[in-house]
């Protein structure tokens, strides 16, 4: 059963290089995503990184499939251990000074229903804080800096 994938859409006052960079330097990913210990911007290359909440933390087992610099990022996203497998898109679109972005989750459904870990609601609020607070917060700190 295939059920709608979860898009969220938020503009940064950031110029598109700003953003590509934060969402591909693992450096600057570990400022307001998650730390992983390697990751480069190319087809084919796989990078696993630690998240949870509380006492239950999960391997997240990735492999980048599409690369537009500037423009688009995606990469598959399951878990160690679970079945299921889903894929994660980031597209870049240039405003002007800003940059808006928008990011697709799609095949949630095919996670464990048995785990309520794995329920959209759950990706919903953790893609909502990672791209409404975590990340815009990363970029106002950074126009400070500047």
């Amino acid at each position: 059963m295939q059920t709608q994938p979860f898009v969220i859409e938020r503009t940064y006052n950031a110029p598109v290089e700003k953003v590509w960079k934060a969402i591909t330097d693992r450096d600057q990913m570990k400022q307001w995503y998650f730390d992983i210990a390697a990751f480069k911007p190319e087809v084919g290359f796989e990078f696993t990184f630690n998240g949870g909440k509380d006492d239950r933390v999960y391997v997240h087992l990735c492999k980048v499939t599409e690369v537009i610099p500037y423009k688009k990022l995606k990469h598959s996203w399951a878990y160690k251990d679970n079945e299921g497998i889903s894929f994660v898109t980031w597209e870049l679109f240039e405003e002007g000074n800003s940059t808006r972005v928008k990011l697709t989750h799609e095949g949630l459904e095919t996670f464990p229903r048995n785990n309520p870990d794995f329920a959209k609601e759950n990706f919903v609020e953790g893609w909502t804080y990672i791209l409404g607070t975590s990340l815009k917060n990363y970029f106002e700190k950074a126009e400070v800096a500047s």
